[in-house]
């Protein structure tokens, strides 16, 4: 089954594609107001949010808020798309942000989309009810007054507009949240798996990052001070490098040269900090950056110091040359000073004195903030990192002296034992991941039951399954498979009766093919007689339970027969010992032939199926842990199966 609101399916549609790490957020007004209302919610929000983006690190692109006019049949709105690289919390957070300002401004409703189509509903997978599916679900899914909502089937043929079409408009869909919102709310499920996905922001923001202890060059250090949000593009970039771009790095550095670094301490996200300190590299001697020992205590520095480094070189030689004050002349404008004021109202310089070090740092973010975010495209210019730092160099003070000076004092580094994920933490988060608790060893082995594995197995098989795959059953209290014997004997008669059809010209040429019709021949006047007679059902019953009984004789005496567990008298099936497998003289000493237990080789050949993965992912566990069922490790050494 193709994904919700997968490419395929959105380019059979006309939908434009995204790029394949983008994700995409609107945000529409259904009610009046028009470009004057979402403008003035766009400046609002961005400010109401300014304290959570300004200390943000974006791994590629930060979240922006444009105005964008009524095009084809999208209604004019406000939104972007934000390019977040291998870094998906990123689009996580962005689904945190867009719900929060459809919390605080509920007359907007929101959609939200990437290149997969209804990530959210993906998130969801689970509990999507079954008639939402990926040609119908655009235009469906909406964040109103901070909750999920999801617009269903047209159940009410007075509508004014056909909602049993695949998708509606989005249009039409506003129309229905303004007045009848409560009856689309997602179900509680729906939304709590969503939910969780981007619960424990804002402080997860925090968790999110990573600071470690870098040589750099001084100015680097003093950049960093002033947009620490340059270290994602510095990082991608050496992360991104091709030979083109190492040619500025293989000569003396013209703008960062290895000859005043300091010690000093670089947030990274996570996903940036495993970026850098993953890759091997080992700096070309034309540089000027050498390594010391591998056993040197601040070794690790030394090499995130010189990546860091090739990043920032890499930058600027790819830069444009603009006007170092195309970008700075929008900070003095009368959007920044509204801009400004909004921040002091918040308290978003926590009682900072005005010139200290600390307020001079929190207004260097807002002003990297309000330049990346807030700033309308008519009042700003586009300029790519090289440019900005080579702007920044020539109006950032550098005192190599007092970098000296707090690299002496400098706080302890963060732990990185995170990058290394031992067996049982994978295992620990994929149970999380699927909102299960991890049992010990000895629940494991109370609480298994083997008659809960083969009624579980039963269940899968009498689901009926499409082309769309297989379903697994949620329990084993599934109704069991009903045999009616009625139409099983009229369906025999239809097939074997008198009133069956003649062997039509194939059949009879693949008869001459093998040379059974010249062998048959003293047989066909007893074969029409069969034909011309009428067999009752209870004779053709009676008929193939001989045959059966008859093959079940011949195969009892064979390897295949004695494979298999049967029945013992007074004895449960499946809790009968393992033991009890019949043997080789099974069956010799009962006149009646025992019938095989089901149960018991179903379970007997899944512990040993579950045996053979060795811990590892397998057919067995995979299908029986799709149906809530678990079983222990095997810790019979011998190597038995059960």
């Amino acid at each position: 089954m193709e994904p919700l609101g997968c490419p395929a399916v959105g380019e059979a549609l006309g939908r434009p594609a995204l790029p394949e790490d983008a994700v995409r957020y609107r945000l529409f007004a259904p009610g009046p107001g028009g470009q004057a209302l979402l403008r003035r919610c766009a400046e609002a929000a961005l400010v109401r949010l300014a304290p959570l983006l300004a200390a943000y690190v974006w791994h590629r692109q930060p979240f922006r808020l444009r105005y964008e006019p009524a095009r084809g049949g999208t209604p004019e709105h406000i939104g972007g798309i934000t390019l977040f690289g291998d870094n998906v919390e990123d689009e996580w957070f962005i689904v945190y942000l867009v719900r929060e300002i459809t919390r605080h401004f509920p007359g907007l409703a929101a959609r939200i989309d990437d290149n997969d189509g209804e990530f959210l509903l993906i998130e969801a997978a689970d509990f999507l009810p079954k008639w939402l599916n990926p040609e119908n679900s655009e235009n469906r899914v909406f964040f109103y007054k901070g909750e999920l909502h999801i617009i269903p089937l047209s159940e009410t043929p007075e509508q004014d507009w056909d909602l049993s079409a695949p998708c509606p408009t989005i249009s039409e869909a506003l129309a229905l949240l303004s007045t009848r919102s409560e009856e689309f709310l997602a179900a509680e499920p729906i939304r709590a798996a969503v939910y969780k996905r981007i619960d424990g922001y804002p402080e997860k923001i925090q968790a999110s990052l990573h600071r470690a202890q870098c040589y750099v060059p001084v100015a680097i250090a003093a950049l960093l001070q002033q947009r620490p949000s340059l270290v994602a593009a510095a990082v991608q970039a050496f992360y991104l490098r091709d030979p083109a771009d190492l040619r500025a790095c293989r000569r003396p550095f013209r703008t960062f040269p290895p000859d005043q670094c300091v010690m000093t301490v670089v947030t990274f996200t996570r996903c940036l900090y495993a970026h850098l300190v993953q890759q091997k590299f080992v700096p070309d001697r034309r540089s000027g950056y050498t390594l010391p020992a591998p056993s040197h205590p601040h070794y690790k520095a030394h090499e995130l110091g010189m990546k860091l480094a090739h990043g920032f070189e890499i930058l600027c030689s790819k830069s444009s040359k603009v006007s170092p004050d195309s970008k700075r002349n929008v900070l003095s404008g009368p959007l920044w000073e509204r801009f400004l004021r909004s921040l002091k109202e918040k308290d978003y310089f926590k009682g900072e004195m005005e010139g200290s070090a600390k307020y001079s740092e929190l207004l260097h973010m807002a002003e990297d903030y309000f330049q990346q975010s807030v700033t309308t495209p008519e009042s700003s210019v586009e300029v790519s990192p090289g440019d900005e730092i080579l702007a920044l160099l020539q109006t950032t003070p550098i005192d190599l002296k007092e970098f000296e000076r707090e690299a002496a004092c400098l706080p302890p580094e963060d732990d990185d034992s995170w990058l290394d994920i031992t067996p049982d933490a994978l295992d620990q988060m994929l149970k999380e991941a699927r909102n299960e608790s991890l049992p010990s060893a000895n629940e494991e082995e109370q609480k298994y039951d083997l008659e809960a594995v083969a009624e579980s197995m039963k269940a899968f098989v009498s689901k009926v399954s499409t082309h769309e795959g297989a379903e697994m059953p949620w329990s084993s209290d599934e109704s069991h498979v009903t045999f009616d014997v009625d139409s099983f004997t009229k369906a025999l008669d239809r097939i074997l009766g008198a009133d069956s059809e003649e062997l039509d010209s194939d059949d009879l040429d693949e008869e001459e093919e093998f040379g059974f019709s010249d062998e048959d021949d003293e047989d066909s006047g007893s074969g029409n007689q069969m034909r011309n007679q009428k067999v009752s059902p209870d004779e053709l019953i009676g008929s193939l339970k001989s045959y059966m009984n008859e093959m079940d004789r011949e195969l009892a005496q064979t390897n295949v027969g004695k494979s298999f567990t049967t029945q013992k008298k007074g004895a449960s099936s499946v809790k009968a010992a393992p033991s009890e497998s019949a043997g080789p003289d099974c069956g010799a000493e009962d006149p009646e032939l025992a019938p095989v237990d089901v149960d018991m080789n179903l379970v007997a050949n899944l512990l040993e199926s579950y045996s053979a993965q060795a811990g590892l992912a397998g057919p067995t566990s995979n299908i029986l842990q799709s149906m809530g069922v678990y079983l222990p490790e095997n810790t019979d050494r011998s190597g038995s199966s059960s």
